[in-house]
């Protein structure tokens, strides 16, 4: 693996390193993108929590790990990271993420076929870029003020980002249509 790019798998491939036992296979994604639907196999451990791995999962030198998160770029990332802090261990990551996965037509638990609901995290994204558009619509149409609401959006978005927390996704959380059945 150089510094730029992590190794990568196939979805059969892995599909049959962990039927073999040679693998272990880490969710990447954010818990409420797990909680919707996730490989049976897996372990969710956020990218922003995986330099916690040794204190959660015990990984035996003789096996390699595979991360996997919705298309793969957040699994690269996770890829460098994993190889920084387990030296000797391998880390590959799973190509094209589950989406893949669910193409290679191997299953996934928690999700129709359809590909179920739309995440926490891509409803903030919608909703808040789509307040963004309207502000900056309505500032140039002379509402000048809402140029500023934009600009209050977009650091709300860096906050989420760098902190953690986001009061638009717990708010998201308790709408109707993303509670449990």
């Amino acid at each position: 693996m150089t510094a730029e790019t992590a190794r990568t798998i196939s979805a059969i491939e892995a599909a049959e390193w962990l039927a073999a036992g040679d693998a272990i296979l880490i969710d990447v994604r954010e818990p409420d993108e797990f909680r919707a639907e996730h490989i049976a196999a897996a372990a969710s451990l956020p990218l922003n929590s995986i330099t916690g791995l040794r204190q959660v999962l015990t990984i035996p030198q003789d096996r390699r790990i595979v991360v996997h998160c919705l298309k793969g770029g957040r699994g690269e990332q996770a890829c460098r990271t994993i190889e920084s802090i387990l030296p000797g261990h391998e880390a590959y990551n799973l190509e094209g993420g589950i989406t893949a996965w669910k193409e290679a037509g191997l299953p996934v638990v928690g999700a129709s076929r359809d590909g179920g609901g739309v995440s926490i995290f891509r409803q903030v994204q919608m909703v808040v870029g789509s307040l963004v558009l309207i502000c900056v619509v309505l500032g140039f149409l002379g509402l000048t003020p809402a140029f500023a609401l934009a600009g209050f959006f977009g650091f709300m978005l860096a906050f989420a980002g760098f902190s953690g927390w986001c009061g638009l996704a717990l708010l998201l959380q308790r709408m109707p249509w993303n509670r449990a059945a």
